[in-house]
This record gives C-alpha cells, sequence and structure tokens, in this order.
C-alpha cells in the first residue's frame, strides 16, 4: 500500500523537520512550508504568526518532555491543529510521530466528522509505534500505507453506494 502512495513530496518538509529539530525549533518559514503541505488551506492563517512567536512555541515545544506537552504547545499557533502538530512534530521526531490524518483514521476504524483531539492523537500515536514495530516498517511507511488503504477503499465504498 505504502509504494501506492501518490501525495505531495515531502522531501522538503523532512529537510525542513530535521534542521528544526537540530536547531531546537522551527523558523516561520519552515513552520509555513511543513503546515502548508499538511493543509494548504491553512497557509493564510499559519503565516500570520510572527516569526518570534513561532520560534517561542515550538523551542517550548521542543524542549517538553512528553508528547502531550509537545503537541499542547504546537496547537498555540495560529492554523495549527492536532492535524497539522502531527505533521510537525513527524517531520521533527521522524521514527516517533505519526501524522494524523481522516484517512489514516478510517484504515483504522474510526470515523471522525471533528479534527482530532490531543487523547486520540496519543491513543493513534501509540497504536501507529505497535503497528510499524510489529510489521517492521518506518511510521512513515506506515502512515503512507494507511493513508493509501483508505483513498483505495473509499472510492470504492463510494461508488458502490446506490444513488438517492
Amino acid at each position: 500500500m505504502a509504494s501506492r502512495y501518490s501525495y505531495r513530496d515531502d522531501a522538503s518538509c523532512r529537510a525542513a523537520g530535521a534542521i528544526a529539530r537540530a536547531r531546537g525549533h522551527y523558523t516561520r518559514d519552515e513552520l509555513i512550508e511543513v503546515c502548508g503541505w499538511k493543509t494548504p488551506r491553512s497557509r493564510p492563517l499559519v503565516a500570520a504568526n510572527t516569526g518570534r512567536r513561532v520560534v517561542e512555541v515550538t523551542q517550548r515545544a521542543f524542549a517538553a518532555v512528553d508528547e502531550r506537552t509537545r503537541m499542547k504547545a504546537l496547537v498555540e499557533l495560529r492554523g495549527v491543529g492536532v492535524p497539522t502538530a502531527s505533521a510537525l512534530l513527524h517531520f521533527a521526531y521522524p521514527d516517533e510521530s505519526p501524522i494524523i490524518d481522516v484517512r489514516a483514521l478510517e484504515s483504522l476504524g474510526v470515523e471522525r466528522k471533528a479534527s482530532p483531539g490531543v487523547g486520540l492523537w496519543l491513543a493513534y500515536a501509540t497504536s501507529c509505534r505497535e503497528l510499524a514495530a510489529a510489521h517492521r516498517v518506518s511510521i512513515r511507511t506506515l502512515d503512507k500505507a494507511l493513508w493509501q488503504y483508505s483513498k483505495g477503499h473509499a472510492s470504492r465504498r463510494r461508488r458502490a453506494r446506490p444513488c438517492r
């Protein structure tokens, strides 16, 4: 499934995350890059964050020792919800942090209409780590497989529904 993944290339986000982690924070431009990759429509809101605010919040998030605190810090940024914060964490901590997405949740049997909260992300992250370890794949490979599985199966379900 992961090999069929056809979403936007994430090379620039991987580079931004690695640099941010080494530095100890994201810059405003890096934040806009990663957030725009995850959710392009949030770009104007994300761009409203000042460089100083981005450094302050992401420094605090990176310095935190637990994931809940990291996530709660990141969602303080304008235009950043849990799904986007999960992308920011993933690109900074690719071996530890999965990207939460409605498609990936759907692949695991979780139907979500509203944006997921921090608690759901924590449970999702734990489940993804367990699945990735059990199948001997990276978190990112699992992310891609879950996203692609949902994409393929959701489109079949839509076609199979009778007209009303």
